[in-house]
């Protein structure tokens, strides 16, 4: 049995998501079970709301009633993962949770491609282009597209041949950071 982490979703009373993520915490370090639970996090985004003609950025939670929970994980004999008893019976009996995301409220944990769409843990790219690469895009909504590099800094700007100069900055804002420790299929040669 390997040890590894999965992320797992927690349902708590609405309104109570800061609250029980704090009280899970000081659980975890009161019993020193940083090991087995990880990390805990209310996925939030930040959105600029107008009222009476002013702008205000505010955060809103992106899943109201939820909480997200890295804990250790050990596979069974059938590859199948589970949190131990202790992470489970931290969790459950936290004040404001009312279970788990599973089926018949089960803990399951959530498929990679579930963190990675849920936008839990951001991948980031880091290339070694040069200005002047010639560079295909071949990940997103640019799929297909070829682009040169116009400068090197922290953030990698590619603006695509086909794009017209007025519109190459607002359809290229989905293009951001790409900078990691990891390879990917994101820009080819």
């Amino acid at each position: 049995m390997s040890a590894d982490a999965k992320w797992y979703v927690v349902h708590t009373y609405s309104g109570y998501e800061n609250k029980v993520a704090t009280n899970i915490e000081k659980m975890v370090e009161n019993r020193k079970m940083q090991d087995q639970i990880l990390e805990v996090q209310i996925p939030t985004e930040i959105v600029t709301e107008i009222k009476d003609d002013k702008k205000r950025e505010v955060e809103r939670k992106l899943f109201p009633g939820y909480v997200l929970v890295k804990a250790a994980v050990t596979y069974d004999e059938n590859n199948v993962p589970s949190m131990s008893d202790d992470a489970w019976f931290v969790i459950r009996n936290t004040r404001g949770v009312t279970g788990f995301v599973g089926p018949e409220s089960k803990a399951t944990p959530l498929s990679d491609d579930e963190v990675l769409k849920l936008g839990v843990e951001k991948k980031s790219i880091e290339v070694e282009y040069k200005v002047g690469d010639t560079v295909r895009i071949t990940d997103e909504r640019l799929e297909g597209f070829s682009g040169t590099v116009t400068r090197s800094i922290w953030i990698t700007r590619l603006l695509p041949s086909p794009f017209p100069r007025s519109s190459e900055k607002r359809r290229l804002s989905s293009l951001s950071s790409i900078r990691s420790n990891s390879k990917s299929n994101f820009l080819s040669r």
